[in-house]
């Protein structure tokens, strides 16, 4: 594998949020999909605090239309906090504050046109300058210790380069992710030969997708620039990365823990049940109702 000891730190990450959500709709007519709950946390929360783990410094969203709850979420709440600090709810109190990024952390800008997840992630590219920088789809709840993109960034420190979060899926749902052709594997880490954006299962080069962790190099701009567009008619990332191979180290890492696919009404009432069967508020009274529920 190439490898390299001067990767730069990963101090920024892109977070696209301007999906519509029209799987869970009427729910998110009002509220973003981002914004519906696990348990007692919305799912861009989780992706935040994987980040802040991770060593993530700034926060940059790219949203759209009816996400300004995203902003209001990440922003201070006095009058709340203010009730609650009167009645005493410290716990309350705490958990709304540790939810906070640092104050100046945090950037917003807008994706005017639902082109597909490249032109998401180009719409940041003055905000993440010329540095490495991760992306997170909130919509992949990964649990796990320590978290997915922590150790993406340790790995990363020897590699540089292009790394993302890969996971087996079964052959008949490869059409669904973008897929990598793997070359040889070491400790997680595999490298890239090649990657296809949902291609059908008899075309596939393997059963390695990639679950919505990436660590890029800010060469991935140049390619995204192009406006190309690839399957279902948008700009593609995994277009733009394919471009990348061979000229800058490119590894997949291979997520071991859980992953919830809350883009999914399954996945997400998935991961409303195995957190909330971890959560020691929820997890007595939650088993007592599976064991008394009667399908």
């Amino acid at each position: 594998m190439n490898t390299t000891q001067s990767a730069r730190p990963v101090r920024k990450a892109v977070f696209p949020v301007a999906g519509m959500g029209t799987r869970f709709l009427p729910a998110t007519k009002a509220v973003p999909k981002e914004m519906l709950p696990v348990v007692d946390k919305p799912v861009i929360q989780y992706a935040v605090e994987e980040a802040k783990a991770a060593g993530i410094e700034q926060f940059i969203f790219v949203t759209g239309r009816g996400k300004h709850v995203i902003e209001d979420h990440f922003d201070r709440a006095y009058e709340l906090e203010a009730l609650l600090s009167s009645r005493e709810k410290t716990t309350e109190l705490n958990s709304l504050l540790e939810a906070l990024p640092p104050s100046g952390s945090v950037s917003f800008t807008r994706q005017q046109n639902p082109l597909g997840l490249g032109h998401a992630v180009w719409c940041a590219r003055h905000f993440v300058g010329n540095e490495p920088f991760a992306v997170l789809l909130p919509d992949e709840l990964l649990v796990s210790k320590p978290g997915c993109l922590q150790r993406m960034v340790e790995a990363y420190a020897k590699t540089g380069g292009c790394m993302l979060a890969v996971r087996e899926v079964p052959k008949e749902e490869t059409r669904r992710y973008g897929i990598i052709d793997p070359a040889g594997e070491a400790d997680n880490l595999i490298s890239v030969r090649g990657i296809v954006e949902k291609p059908e299962p008899q075309a596939a080069p393997s059963q390695l997708a990639v679950i919505g962790r990436y660590i890029l190099p800010p060469q991935v701009f140049e390619e995204l620039e192009r406006h190309e567009k690839g399957a279902g008619g948008e700009i593609q990332l995994t277009d733009a990365l394919a471009r990348l191979i061979g000229r800058t180290p490119f590894h997949g890492f291979r997520f071991n823990g859980q992953r919830y696919d809350c883009g999914d009404k399954v996945g997400f009432l998935h991961a409303n049940l195995a957190v909330g069967l971890s959560h020691p508020d929820t997890a007595g009274p939650l088993k007592e109702i599976l064991r008394n529920l009667s399908l």
